[in-house]
C-alpha cells in the first residue's frame, strides 16, 4: 500500500516560487515579443517616402481621423513593412505555438499541483470522518486500517 506524506503548507511555498518562475518567464516572453516588433518597425523598407504608408481603400482620410468599431483596424493606414520585418513576422508565427505550449504546461503543472495537494487533504478529512465514525460505534476492527505505522 502507497503511503503519502504530503505538506500542503510546503506545497503552497513551492507553487509560490513556480509562479513567480512563471510570471517571469510571461514577462521575457512580452518584452521578447515587442522587441522583436520595435525591431520589425526600425528596420525598414524598400518603399520610398511617402509610399511607405497606405491606406486600404486607397483615400486619405481628413486629419485627426480616428475610425471606430469592430473594423477600425482594418480602415487606418498600414505602414509597408521590408524583407526584415517579414522574416521576423514568420519566425514569431513560427514560435507561437511553442511558446502558447510553454505556458499551458506551466499553467497545468501548477493547476494540476494545487488539485492534487487539495484533494490530498480532502482525502485526510475523509479518512478522519470515517474514523472518527469507526470509533463513535466501537468497530475496533475498523480503526486498525486507519492510521498509525503497519508492524
Amino acid at each position: 500500500m502507497a503511503s503519502w506524506d504530503i505538506q500542503p503548507q510546503g506545497v503552497q511555498g513551492q507553487l509560490k516560487v513556480v509562479g513567480t518562475h512563471a510570471e517571469d518567464l510571461g514577462k521575457a516572453l512580452n518584452t521578447l515579443l515587442a522587441d522583436i516588433q520595435e525591431a520589425a518597425l526600425a528596420a525598414g523598407t524598400a518603399v520610398p517616402g511617402t509610399q511607405a504608408t497606405t491606406s486600404p481603400n486607397g483615400l486619405i482620410a481628413a486629419s485627426g481621423y480616428k475610425p471606430v468599431g469592430p473594423v477600425a483596424p482594418d480602415l487606418l493606414p498600414k505602414k509597408a513593412t521590408g524583407p526584415v520585418a517579414a522574416a521576423l513576422v514568420e519566425y514569431v508565427n513560427g514560435r507561437k505555438k511553442g511558446m502558447k505550449a510553454m505556458a499551458d504546461r506551466c499553467q497545468a503543472a501548477v493547476l494540476g499541483a494545487a488539485k492534487a495537494t487539495n484533494e490530498y487533504v480532502q482525502g485526510d478529512l475523509e479518512a478522519a470522518k470515517n474514523a472518527q465514525t469507526a470509533a463513535r460505534n466501537v468497530r475496533l476492527e475498523a480503526l486498525k486500517d486507519f492510521g498509525g505505522k503497519q508492524k
